[in-house]
Parts: structure tokens; C-alpha cells; sequence
């Protein structure tokens, strides 16, 4: 869940973490040494489809305003049906915050394949309204592009609402002749975060047309902020290189409190980084290897992968270098301890130079540093673009209106690794820049967060929703097994399962060679499919107890 600046192409990879180097080398080498796998699926080529999806699904509810032009929009979905026999189940992927040929690989691996092949079923990934090339109101959108009205039908009842009409009356074509339909065949739905709330949301209001669901790092809590996606990473990231931030985040913020302006500029010279006018852009700038819940260049702590040929291992590459002993920048760590007492800036030099080697590349030679090309933030008017068809302005719309979590701060009363200069207000303001006021909505004043909310949050649970989540996942607090949750028996029926070892959706892809796994990733996986096998086994008896 997140959205890059302009200057970098959008990475929405498997967005699944990890943090024992060991164990992914490890992986690397079984890999490597096992050129004969025990279970290898030569899965066809997904198909691809397009589905007349109803473009307002509330046409009473004035929350949405006149009706759409258009009553329905052509939304793309996948097949593969490499392990379907006739009466399996459908397992439905939501593509979540990116287009369903991003999710293309958990058609062919990954849980959705390993249910598919474990029951016969068929694998399917539906695309989430806005994203991709499933756009309501295409015309306008071609004219207008995604400006505040044409979005107006981007919230979650909407896009859950898409999944029951879709489980209700698609026809797969190659498959006319047989009765798909909802609820008359068993759908089983799979989300990672996003699309994970959506699934655990989707359970709570269809549970009468969708048989079962998995929520993955399901986010069902909106928060106003969120501090604590730094609190996993403080937690569990290497401790020298997490302190070492820590103390220079406070030296700085020291600076900003004392309105040390010489200081601060020579700070920001010392980052290369001392075009930029607004002392938060330099904070959040220097933030960027570590991440946030949204605004980010490269790869971060969320990235990090038990496959690393799914992940990337950045954020270790950066606590490397920012605890390097064998530093030919050592000496910069005094050139500021006149302003602290005399307090040396421990590793700032290899800090600095990590920014200036990997990041401020990221920006277009001859660009303005300044600029919201690079790392400026203050430019409205380019906020305000409404042809961003990437996924991001569609993104950013569902956090501004709804769930609200991207609009970070940095975490009072405690250590941080955000600068403390950093709060919502900071955030916030590019949701009114991005989204002026339309002829018919407009973005509120502060995100609703009962309309996410609304569904039971923390407290959500319902029969045959499986909730997994990850134990170092930066998403944590958003989720079931939040630390601020309260604890529930792990059933077949309600499955309440966490990844001590893992994070965000961790168990959404997989390996064509199953056995090259981790262990805890084949665990779940098993787990998955039994508790599934479990609930297939009591469908005849909830089919007829909907006559």
C-alpha cells in the first residue's frame, strides 16, 4: 500500500516481508541445488476477460450524487483453469491497489494455485475498480481523467459490492455450459492488505452470495495517521542501525525545535540535499530508505521478501552501509557537534552518503531538486493531475476519503525514525491539493473513517473468514493481530492465524517447487488448504440453508 513520487516508475511487487538474511540465502541456495522439484505446476497462460460491471451500485444513496453516464464499465479479470474439474470450487483473488496482470504470478503460484490444485478449483483475479484498465465512465476519464467526480464511486462498498455481482453473474467463457453462479457454487475470496479489508469486508455483507474468504493482512482499522508503521521496524530491524537513525533523527529535530537555521542548512548541504526550501521535504527525503505507509522512491523494510527473486533486500543494504565500520566518511560525523554540545553524529557521514548514492540519483539529471519531480512536495497544481492513471491519484482518493492511513506523522512521546517536524497536517494537504472540489462530491475535510470502520475493525470476525497477518508486518496495528487487538481462538471455522516470522500478505506467493519453501511458508499454505478442504465439506449443508 503505497505511492511513489513521479520521478520513479510504481513497484507494487508481492509487498510481502521478511528479516532473517540467513534463511533467505538459504532459500537462494536450495533453489539453486534442486533442478529436479517435487511438485512443479505447468500452469496454462491465464485467460483474459472483461466483465459489464455496474458502475453504481447505491444509485439511492446520495453520498454518490446523479447518476453515471455510463451504468456500466468493462472490468478485467484472469482465468486459469489448469486444475479445474467440473464442480470445483472458484477461488477469487482482488487485485487490490494494482491491475490484475500484477497479480498474475499468484495465478501459476502461491496460494491461489495451491487451493486450485489441492480441490480442482479454478483460479481467478478480479480487478479492483480504478486500477489497471478498469475504469467507470471511461469517456469522461479519457476527457476529464480521474478528477474528484469521476472518482466518487472509489470506496470500499463499491468495489465489495463489484465482488458479489461478479460471483453472481459472470460467465466464464470455455465454461457456458456449466453453473458458475454464485452462491450456487462455492466462491472463496483472497486479498492482501487492501484487498485483504475488502475480503474481511465483503464476509461481513455477503456472506449469503460468498461462501468463504481469506484476509491477508487485511487493513479493516483506519486510522487518522499512522505512527506506529515505524514500530515493527524499531522493533525488529537491526538494532545499531535503527539507534544510530534514532539519535540522528533527534540531533536533527533538536535543530528544528531550536530554529537552528545555519545548522539545519548545513545538515541538508552535508545530504546533498540543501535546494530543498521545506525542512519536512528533507526529512521525509532522508526517510525514504526506511519507508512510510505511502510515499517512497525504492524498496524498504515492506519490500523485503522470503523469495528474493519476489523482494529486495534495500533496506538491509542501507543499515549496511549506515553501520559500516570500513567508512571513508567518518569524519563527517563531527562537522555538526558544535550545535549539540559537543555530541558526535554517530555514522551521519555514511548516512549521507547512502542518500546521495541511491536516492538523489532517482531524480532527472538537469531537474530541480525543489521540484515535485524530485523530492519537493509544495507544488499544488502538480498534485492536482488528473490524468495519473497509474494507480496512485486512485490510491491516494480511498486514503483521503476513507481509511486514511497514508497521512503519516511521526510517533510522539517516543524514539522515532521520522523526524518529529512531520505530522498529518504535512500529509493531509496533498489531499486537497490532489482533489478540488467537484460539481457533485468533493473530498472531506478529514477522512471518514467510520466508512471503513463501520465493518467491526479490530474487532471483525465472522464464520468462514480465515484472518492471517504477519508479526513484523509494518501493518500490523491496522490489522486483527494488532498489539491494541484482542486475542481469539484460532478455529477451522474463524482462522486466526499469525506469521511470527513474517509481514505483509507473506503467504500470497509461492514457489513452483513447493519444497524449496520455507517451512513456516509451507506451513500455512498447508493450513490453508485444510481449513478450506473443511468448510468445502459443510457447503451442501449452507446451500440449503439459504432455500
Amino acid at each position: 500500500m503505497r505511492i511513489a513520487p513521479t520521478f520513479v516508475p510504481l513497484s507494487l511487487v508481492g509487498l510481502v516481508l521478511g528479516h532473517d538474511r540467513s534463511q533467505l540465502l538459504l532459500q537462494r541456495k536450495l533453489r539453486s541445488e534442486d533442478p529436479n522439484p517435487l511438485l512443479v505446476r505447468q500452469a496454462a497462460a491465464p485467460s483474459s476477460n472483461t466483465f459489464n460491471q455496474i458502475t453504481n451500485h447505491f444509485p439511492n444513496d446520495e453520498f454518490y450524487g446523479p447518476p453515471p453516464i455510463n451504468q456500466t464499465f468493462l472490468q478485467h479479470y484472469l482465468v486459469n483453469d489448469t486444475f479445474y474439474q467440473p464442480g470445483g470450487p472458484i477461488f477469487l483473488l482482488d487485485s487490490g491497489e494494482t491491475s490484475a496482470q500484477a497479480r498474475n504470478a499468484f495465478l501459476l503460484t502461491g496460494i491461489v494455485a495451491e487451493l486450485a490444485q489441492a480441490t480442482r478449483g479454478m483460479g481467478m483475479i478480479l480487478e479492483h475498480r480504478y486500477y489497471g484498465t478498469s475504469f467507470p465512465e471511461p469517456g469522461l476519464i479519457s476527457s476529464e481523467g480521474l478528477s474528484t467526480d469521476n472518482l466518487r464511486w472509489n470506496t470500499a462498498d463499491q468495489a465489495i459490492a463489484d465482488i458479489a455481482y461478479f460471483a453472481q453473474h459472470v460467465s466464464i467463457p470455455g465454461h457456458e455450459d456449466e453453473d458458475l453462479a454464485a452462491p450456487g457454487r462455492p466462491w472463496i475470496i483472497y486479498g492482501g492488505s487492501l484487498a485483504g479489508a475488502e475480503v474481511a469486508f465483503t464476509m461481513t455483507q455477503y456472506a449469503d452470495v460468498i461462501y468463504g474468504g481469506i484476509s491477508s493482512s487485511g487493513t479493516v482499522q483506519a486510522f487518522k495517521g499512522y505512527p506506529q508503521w515505524y514500530y515493527t521496524i524499531q522493533e525488529n530491524a537491526p538494532q545499531d542501525c535503527i539507534h544510530s537513525v534514532e539519535d540522528i533523527v533527534d540531533k536533527m529535530d533538536f535543530l528544528i525545535k531550536t530554529n537552528n537555521t545555519a545548522a539545519l542548512t548545513k545538515l541538508k548541504t552535508i545530504f546533498g540535499l540543501e535546494a530543498l526550501q521545506d525542512i519536512r521535504d528533507f526529512a521525509l527525503t532522508i526517510a525514504f530508505p526506511i519507508g512510510n505507509p505511502m510515499v517512497y522512491p525504492t524498496s524498504t523494510w515492506q519490500e523485503l521478501n522470503w523469495d528474493p527473486n519476489t523482494g529486495s533486500d534495500d533496506f538491509f543494504l542501507f543499515c549496511d552501509a549506515v553501520t559500516s565500520t570500513n567508512s571513508a566518511f567518518s569524519d563527517v560525523d563531527s562537522q555538526l557537534s558544535k550545535y549539540t554540545g559537543g555530541a558526535i553524529w554517530k555514522n551521519l557521514g555514511n548516512y549521507a552518503n547512502y542518500i546521495k548514492t541511491n536516492i538523489i540519483p532517482l531524480c532527472p539529471t538537469g531537474v530541480d531538486l525543489d521540484s515535485n519531480e524530485c523530492f519537493g512536495t509544495h507544488n499544488a497544481t502538480a498534485w492536482a493531475n488528473p490524468f495519473d492513471l497509474s494507480g496512485n491519484r486512485a490510491y491516494l482518493y480511498q486514503s483521503c476519503s476513507e481509511f486514511g492511513l497514508w497521512s503519516q506523522g511521526a510517533p510522539a512521546g517516543r524514539r522515532t525514525l521520522l523526524s518529529r517536524s512531520i505530522q498529518t497536517e504535512y500529509t493531509e494537504r496533498t489531499c486537497r491539493w490532489s482533489f478540488p472540489d467537484g460539481r457533485f462530491t468533493k473530498i472531506p475535510a478529514s477522512p471518514m473513517l467510520e466508512r471503513w470502520n463501520k465493518f467491526g475493525a479490530l474487532k471483525l470476525q465472522v464464520d468462514r473468514l480465515a484472518q492471517v497477518d504477519g508479526g513484523i508486518d509494518p501493518w500490523q496495528y491496522a490489522c486483527v493481530h494488532s498489539p491494541d487487538g484482542f486475542k481469539r481462538p484460532n478455529t477451522l471455522l474463524r482462522p486466526y492465524y499469525e506469521i511470527k516470522q513474517g509481514g505483509h500478505h507473506w503467504d500470497e506467493n509461492g514457489l513452483l517447487n513447493i519444497s524449496a519453501e520455507p517451512d513456516f511458508i509451507q506451513a500455512i499454505h498447508k493450513y490453508e488448504i485444510q481449513f478450506v478442504k473443511s468448510w468445502l465439506a459443510d457447503f451442501p449443508e449452507w446451500l440449503a440453508g439459504l432455500s
